[in-house]
């Protein structure tokens, strides 16, 4: 399969070497200040484009990649403001679009984790929950895509919250995320249920890049072979 990569950074790096692992091919590679390769022969002959870089510049890859018949699978988070456009294009003008906060496999199980636990504390009086995120220092958007998906989850499922903040208080009505960011740190997520006799943790830690950028060679995959607005859960089954 042929693989274009838009941003060609660290995730971009792992990516390919994943992508050649598994006996593709990367037939393009678009970075900033090399946008004119979206009109090269190698972008236009890709399979599926893997897209991870900036929030400013992800709709408009998007979009380029669409103009070309190219199936995109993105990363980049901080943009979903315009993802109603996203699923309308898909909807109606038969494009591709794959995206995931995390492509992460046990991110993905450790959100359906999350979900059931909410539904479980459902109704439960005397736990007040909470949630931490640690990234590295390079990270531009806070907080992270997958803290917006945990908090998302719990709040579809706990109803007696109804947003999230990024703060150190909240009402009692919103769930409280407290984002960080140190080092190099790939990603480390927490939720925590607290009352006055106990509490209840769940917590995932990224070890490296690797788990992410598997995950985006394995939706790329999926991507190129069918069709509309995907994600996590169309690839595992969930």
């Amino acid at each position: 399969m042929n693989i274009a990569l838009i941003g060609y950074g660290k995730m971009g790096k792992a990516i390919e070497k994943i992508a050649i692992e598994r006996g593709h091919i990367i037939s393009a590679k678009v970075d900033m200040g090399s946008e004119d390769t979206f009109d090269s022969e190698g972008f236009k002959n890709a399979d599926v484009a893997i897209e991870f870089t900036v929030p400013a510049a992800a709709y408009d890859n998007f979009q380029e990649c669409f103009k070309r018949g190219v199936p995109v699978v993105s990363g980049t988070t901080g943009w979903l403001d315009k993802i109603d456009e996203i699923k309308d294009q898909c909807e109606n003008n038969d494009q591709t679009f794959f995206y995931a906060s995390n492509f992460s496999v046990g991110v993905n199980v450790f959100f359906e984790i999350n979900k059931k636990l909410a539904q479980l504390m459902n109704g439960v009086d005397g736990y007040e929950v909470s949630m931490e995120e640690t990234h590295h220092i390079h990270k531009l958007d806070s907080p992270s895509g997958t803290a917006i998906t945990l908090a998302e989850g719990i709040i579809d499922n706990l109803d007696s919250k109804k947003t999230w903040v990024e703060a150190e208080n909240a009402s009692e009505e919103q769930v409280k995320i407290e984002a960080f960011r140190r080092d190099e740190v790939p990603g480390i997520h927490t939720v925590k249920y607290d009352s006055e006799v106990d509490e209840i943790i769940i917590h995932h830690s990224a070890k490296s890049r690797q788990g992410f950028a598997l995950g985006a060679v394995l939706a790329a995959e999926f991507a190129a072979k069918n069709k509309g607005y995907l994600g996590m859960s169309d690839l595992l089954k969930f």
